[in-house]
């Protein structure tokens, strides 16, 4: 991830406390960033993975979320997120009262309603009960 795609999603994202990450797998430098900022962040992917000092790894499958992975979270984000995990992504920001930001893959469009803000090398988009974008 570029430096400056990832400082802009970490100002957009550190004004939430408590953060969880689906699908982290290799890119762990958001998390890291925010973990760093004084977030608590936890991290989810299908597989174990290792993450930086000061993220929480929690093995988890969004498409059947453990709802206690994400109890208390203000926000739950994912970055190059495939459409197919739009909706059980957003579904599980919305059981836990949460905020959904992510990205997705490329060009193609979000498969759930959100609104969108253009970052530096990339599109953040917003769903479910924190949907406007606010300026950091």
């Amino acid at each position: 991830m570029r430096r400056d795609t990832r400082d802009a999603l970490a100002a957009r994202l550190r004004r939430f406390d408590r953060l969880v990450e689906v699908g982290i797998g290799r890119r762990t430098d958001l998390a890291a960033a925010l973990a760093d900022a004084g977030a608590t962040v936890v991290a989810t992917d299908l597989r174990e993975r290792p993450v930086p000092p000061g993220v929480t790894f929690v093995r988890d499958d969004v498409t059947d979320p453990d709802p206690s992975v994400y109890a208390g979270a203000d926000a739950v984000y994912a970055l190059n997120l495939p459409p197919e995990l739009h909706r059980p992504a957003r579904d599980a920001a919305l059981a836990a009262d949460a905020a959904f930001l992510f990205t997705t893959l490329g060009a193609e469009p979000p498969a759930v309603p959100a609104a969108s803000e253009t970052l530096p090398g990339e599109t953040l988009y917003r769903a479910g009960r924190d949907p406007m974008p606010e300026n950091p």
